[in-house]
Parts: C-alpha cells; structure tokens; sequence
C-alpha cells in the first residue's frame, strides 16, 4: 500500500553531519505521522524521531538537541537532520509511516546504513 524508500546515508567523522530523506509513494492519504527508527549493531530497533502532518515533533533522548525531523507534505517526504554525530549513532535508520484508520497501520522502508567513525 505504502512504498518508502530511504536515502542519505554513509559514512562520516565523528563530530560530522548527514541529512536522511525518506520519500512516501503508494496509497499515501491520510498517513498520521511519519518518522525515523534506528537499529544498531546487537541493539533492538528503538525510536529516533517522528513527526505528525500537522508538524508536531518527538524525539528520543539519546538525539535530543542533535537530530531534526521535518517534513514536507506536498512532496510525501520526511527528513532527518543529524548533527554533531556519535560514534553510538552508527546504525541502519528506518523510514516508517503511520496509517489510524481506526486501526493503525505501520509501513517501513528498507533502511539505509549510517556509520559514524571516531
């Protein structure tokens, strides 16, 4: 129903920025809220970021003051601003979207690889 496909990621210094983009495509109305998770290496996937369609923000707070969500509703698209990275930041980040037509609905995109050197 859903398509999600993440960009952005790499490799980088500690200290160093990136910038994820996740675009939405499919059967895309009335999604909630979109956001970003994160999975590091033996780690349970936990939450980093969401953002609803009214522009509304949550964020863990391992990231807090370091990371940005966004969105941009005309385009489908939902950004992650990452700053002054943490070697504990290296992880596969997740694109999920969020679908409460009564029941809610959690679509994921493939992840795409952050790795933060020291």
């Amino acid at each position: 129903q859903v398509q999600l496909v993440e960009s952005g990621g790499g490799l980088v210094q500690a200290g160093g920025s990136l910038r994820l983009s996740c675009a939405a495509s499919g059967i895309i109305f009335r999604l909630n809220a979109m956001g970003w998770y994160r999975q590091g290496p033996g780690k349970q996937r936990e939450l980093v970021g969401t953002i609803t369609s009214g522009g509304y923000t949550n964020y863990a707070d391992s990231v807090k003051g370091r990371f940005t969500i966004s969105r941009d509703n005309a385009k489908n698209t939902v950004y992650l601003q990452m700053n002054s990275l943490k070697p504990e930041d290296t992880a596969v980040y997740y694109c999920n979207a969020r679908r409460d037509l009564g029941v809610v609905s959690d679509y994921w995109g493939q992840g795409t690889q952050v790795t933060v050197s020291s």
